[in-house]
C-alpha cells in the first residue's frame, strides 16, 4: 500500500501525529515502532516506575564514559514500546518557562514563542486542577495532581517557604518560580501514556496502519527526495513502504539523528568512516546534544517512605490493591512535590527564568554509593527522602554519532556532562541549598538524625566528590537535529530537514535549546504544533 504519511517512531510525538494526521479518513498514515504493544501491566501502575528500567520496554542506553564525573557510564532508559517514554516516565507534567520559547523565536524560529505554542499545550490537555486561560480542559491527555500526596510532600513545600522559596500552586501558569505539588499525566490513579490519551481511542481507524517490533533500517530517496522507508519487521525480514507525501521521523533525540546518519544525511566526513554514502552533508546531525543532569541530597525518615514500600510483603500488598481497587501507595509516581529557582544570575537567562529544579522523592541509596538508581532491586529498605538538584540549563554540550552502519547498534552517546566549569559550579550551589531545605523546621517531624548524602560536614570538595559518585542524567535528551538556519541546524522552522523535500523531524531533537524542566509535555507539544504544519 502506498502511504500519505510514515511516522517513524510510536513515542509522545509520534501519537499525537497518528492521531491528528489520520483525523481526515481520505489520508493513509503508517505509524512504525521498534518496540510492542504497551500491555506490560507495570506501565499503568504509577509508582511501579522502576519495574520498567533495563526491561523489554527499554533501550537500555548508556553514555559513553564521562571524563568530569570519574568516567563513569551514565545510563539513558529510553521507552520501546507504544507510547515511548510517555510510557516509561515518572509521569511529571511540566512545560518549561515562556522565555524558554520566546528564546527560540529570538533565534529565527518564526511561530515558537511562548504566545504561539501556548495554544498547542492547551490543546491536548484536559486539566483536572486548573480552568483559566494557561490551561485546557477538554484535551485527551489528562493533567492532575496526586490523589494521595505523602505528608513528607508537603512538608517540602512548606520547608522550601522557609528557606525562600515561594509557595507556587501552578508552575505551568502565569509563573513558573516556587515550589509545588507535580502535576501528572495520570488518569483515575494510572499512567496516561501518549498512547492511552492519543493513540488508542483511534486506533481501529481503517486509514491508520500500526506496526509493532518493526525496525527502520532507513529512510529511501529518489533524487533526494524521501520516498519511504526499509525496515525489518517482527519476523526478521526486510521489507520497504513507500509514501507520497511525507516522511516523518519522530524517534527521539537518541535515534533520530541515529536513522538520519544511517539514511545518509550527516556530516559526510563521519558516515564516509562508516561506508554511507551522503545523501545530504548536515554536519549539525547529532550534535548540540543536552540533557539536564542532577545529584540528590538525602537524609532517613522517621516515617515510612518509599523505601519502606521495597520490602517484599508490602510491595505485594500495595500491587495488590492497586490492581483490584486502584488505590494505595502505587498511585503515586515515584517523584512527589518539585520547586523551580533562580540561584544565581545569568545574562542568558530571562526574568523569572530558572536555572536549578527540585525533584522531592520519597526515596533515599545506601550511603556507600552502590544503590544503582536504575534498579529497584538494589535500593535499601530503610526509609528516607531526597531532593535532587537539577541543572536546568546545562552550557556543556554532547553528541550522537554512529558505531557502525549496522542499524541494530547503539549509537554513540557523548553527553559530557559537566565538562564546562559553570554547570558544576552551579550544581554545587544547587546542592547546598537542597542541603538547607532539608535542614527546614517543616522536616523536623520527618527527618531522622543528620544528613546521609553527602554526609557532613559538606565541604565543596566533598559536595563534589558526592557528585562525581551519584550524578545522573534526568532522562530528558534533546537538540541533535536542531531547529534553525545556523550552519548546524537540521530542520528549519516548520521541522523540515533542511535540502531534503518530503522529510521533517518532529520530536525532542529538534530543540535548540533545552526547556526548564521535564521534557515530555513540550514534546507533545512540539507534536500538536507539527501536526498543524502538515495539515496546513
Amino acid at each position: 500500500m502506498l502511504y500519505d504519511y510514515i511516522i517513524i517512531g510510536a513515542g509522545s510525538a509520534g501519537c499525537v501525529l497518528a492521531n491528528r494526521l489520520s483525523e481526515n479518513p481520505a489520508t493513509k498514515v503508517l505509524l512504525i515502532e521498534a518496540g510492542g504493544p504497551d500491555s506490560k501491566m507495570e506501565i499503568n501502575i504509577p509508582g511501579a516506575y522502576s519495574k520498567l528500567n533495563n526491561t523489554e520496554v527499554d533501550w537500555a542506553f548508556w553514555t559513553e564514559p564521562c571524563e568530569a564525573v570519574s568516567n563513569r557510564k551514565l545510563f539513558i532508559p529510553r521507552g520501546k514500546v507504544l507510547g515511548g517514554c510517555s510510557a516509561t516516565n515518572a509521569m511529571a507534567y511540566v512545560r518549561g518557562n515562556k522565555k524558554d520559547y520566546d528564546s527560540w523565536a529570538a533565534l529565527g524560529n518564526d511561530g515558537w514563542d511562548y504566545a504561539s505554542v501556548l495554544p498547542y499545550f492547551k490543546m491536548s490537555e484536559r486539566n483536572l486542577n486548573f480552568t483559566n486561560e494557561f490551561h485546557g480542559t477538554d484535551g485527551p491527555m489528562h493533567i492532575t495532581h496526586a490523589a494521595a500526596p505523602s505528608n513528607v510532600a508537603t512538608a517540602f513545600v512548606e520547608a522550601c517557604a522557609q528557606k525562600g522559596i515561594q509557595d507556587n500552586p501552578d508552575y505551568n501558569g502565569a509563573e513558573q518560580l516556587g515550589a509545588c505539588l507535580l502535576q501528572f499525566t495520570i488518569k483515575n490513579n494510572q499512567r496516561h501514556s501518549a498512547a492511552a490519551a492519543f493513540l488508542k481511542p483511534i486506533v481501529k481507524r481503517k486509514n491508520l496502519m500500526v506496526l509493532t517490533h518493526t525496525y527502520v533500517k532507513r529512510i529511501l530517496f529518489d533524487s533526494g527526495i524521501a520516498i519511504g522507508v526499509e525496515v525489518k519487521n517482527k519476523n526478521g525480514q526486510t521489507e520497504i513502504y513507500n509514501c507520497k507525501t511525507e516522511v516523518i521521523v519522530s524517534a527521539g533525540a537518541i535515534q533520530s539523528p541515529q536513522i538520519l546518519m544511517l539514511s545518509g544525511i550527516g556530516d559526510t566526513n563521519e558516515l564516509s568512516k562508516h561506508g554511507i554514502i551522503t545523501v545530504k552533508h548536515l554536519p549539525g546531525v547529532g550534535k548540540n546534544l543536552q540533557d539536564h543532569v542532577w545529584s540528590g541530597a538525602s537524609t532517613l525518615s522517621t516515617v515510612p517512605t518509599g523505601n519502606d514500600l521495597l520490602k517484599p510483603l508490602k510491595m505485594a500488598m500495595a500491587g495488590l490493591q492497586h490492581i483490584l481497587f486502584k488505590k494505595g501507595p502505587l498511585s503515586n509516581s515515584p517523584l512527589e512535590a518539585n520547586a523551580f529557582l533562580k540561584l544565581e544570575e545569568d545574562g542568558n537567562l530571562g526574568e523569572g527564568q530558572p536555572n536549578i529544579q527540585f525533584h522531592f522523592v520519597p526515596l533515599t541509596i545506601k550511603p556507600d554509593y552502590t544503590t544503582d538508581i536504575y534498579n529497584v532491586n538494589t535500593y535499601p529498605t530503610y526509609s528516607g527522602f531526597s531532593i535532587m538538584a537539577i541543572i536546568l540549563h546545562p552550557k556543556s554540550r554532547g553528541q550522537i554519532k554512529l558505531k557502525s552502519s549496522n542499524p541494530s547498534e547503539p549509537p554513540s552517546i557523548a553527553l559530557n556532562p559537566l565538562s564546562d566549569a559553570e554547570d558544576r559550579a552551579l550544581l554545587v550551589k544547587g546542592m547546598r541549598k537542597a542541603i538547607e531545605v532539608l535542614h527546614a523546621t517543616a522536616f523536623d517531624a520527618f527527618r531522622d538524625g543528620e544528613m546521609l548524602l553527602p554526609a557532613p560536614p559538606a565541604t565543596d570538595q566533598m559536595i563534589g566528590d558526592h557528585i562525581n559518585k551519584s550524578l545522573e542524567t534526568l532522562y530528558h535528551p534533546v537538540g541533535t537535529c536542531k531547529m534553525g538556519n545556523d550552519p548546524q541546524a537540521v530542520v528549519n522552522h516548520e521541522l523540515k530537514v533542511h535540502g531534503i523535500p518530503n522529510l521533517r523531524v518532529i520530536d525532542a531533537s529538534i530543540m535548540p535549546t533545552i526547556v526548564s524542566g521535564n521534557t515530555n509535555a513540550a514534546t507533545i507539544m512540539i507534536a500538536q504544533k507539527g501536526a498543524d504544519m502538515i495539515i496546513g
